[in-house]
C-alpha cells in the first residue's frame, strides 16, 4: 500500500514539473521583425489560397485560431518524403482530435500532384477529416511562399532523386501566422521535440 502511495506521488509529481515547465517555457519568434512606432513587427505567414485534397479551397481563415504544422513534398518523391510522412502521422495520430491543431501539407509538384492524385495519397495514408490538407495550386506561389515565408528550400534538379531537391522541415506556426519553430522532418528525435514545443504553443496566453 505505501508503495502505491509513493508511486502515485511519484507520478503527479513528475506530472507537476512538465505542466510547470511547460507554462513556464517560451518558444522563439522566428524570421525578420520591423519596429513601426517603437513596436517590433514579426514576420508572420501572408495570405494564401491553394486547393485540398477534397477540391476544398485552403485560406489562412482555414487555419485561424489554430497552430499548425507545414510541409513541403510531393507523391512520387522516393527519398525522404516518405520518412516525413511517417513522422507527420505521429503528430497526427496524438493531434487529430484537437480543434486547435491543423496540417497543411504543401506538393511542390503541381503538374503531377492533381487534387485527385492528392486524394489517392491521403487515402493510402489513412487521412480523412479536415485536420490534415494536401493542397496543391499555382507552382509559382507555391514555391514563393515556401522560400520567403516558411523559410524552406525547393527546386527542380535533374541530378535528384525524383527531379526535385527540397527541403525536409516541419514548420511550426502560432495563432498569429508567426513561425515558432523548424524542425527536421525526418529524424525521430526532432519530431519528439516538436511535439512537446507543440504543446507549449497551444497553452501560450
Amino acid at each position: 500500500m505505501k508503495k502505491t502511495i509513493i508511486s502515485a506521488f511519484i507520478i503527479i509529481a513528475a506530472t507537476s514539473i512538465f505542466s510547470c515547465e511547460n507554462s513556464s517555457r517560451k518558444l522563439p519568434i522566428m524570421g525578420e521583425r520591423d519596429f513601426v512606432n517603437g513596436d517590433s513587427v514579426f514576420h508572420k505567414i501572408p495570405d494564401f489560397s491553394f486547393i485540398n485534397q477534397d477540391s476544398l479551397p485552403i485560406t489562412n481563415e482555414t487555419y485561424e485560431g489554430k497552430i499548425y504544422l507545414a510541409d513541403f513534398f510531393f507523391t512520387t518523391c522516393p527519398t525522404i518524403c516518405p520518412v516525413m510522412k511517417k513522422q507527420m502521422l505521429r503528430v497526427f495520430e496524438k493531434y487529430k482530435e484537437n480543434q486547435k491543431v491543423g496540417i497543411l501539407s504543401h506538393t511542390i509538384d503541381p503538374r503531377h500532384d492533381s487534387v485527385q492524385v492528392l486524394k489517392e495519397y491521403a487515402t493510402r495514408l489513412g487521412i480523412n477529416g479536415k485536420m490534415w490538407n494536401f493542397v496543391t495550386g499555382d507552382k509559382s506561389k507555391i514555391y514563393e511562399i515556401g522560400e520567403k515565408s516558411y523559410y524552406i528550400t525547393a527546386g527542380e534538379d535533374s541530378t535528384a532523386a525524383g527531379g526535385i531537391i527540397h527541403s525536409g522541415a516541419f514548420i511550426l506556426v502560432d495563432t498569429k501566422r508567426r513561425v515558432r519553430g523548424v524542425y527536421d522532418g525526418t529524424k525521430e528525435t526532432d519530431v519528439t521535440k516538436l511535439i512537446k514545443d507543440m504543446e507549449v504553443l497551444l497553452n501560450e496566453k
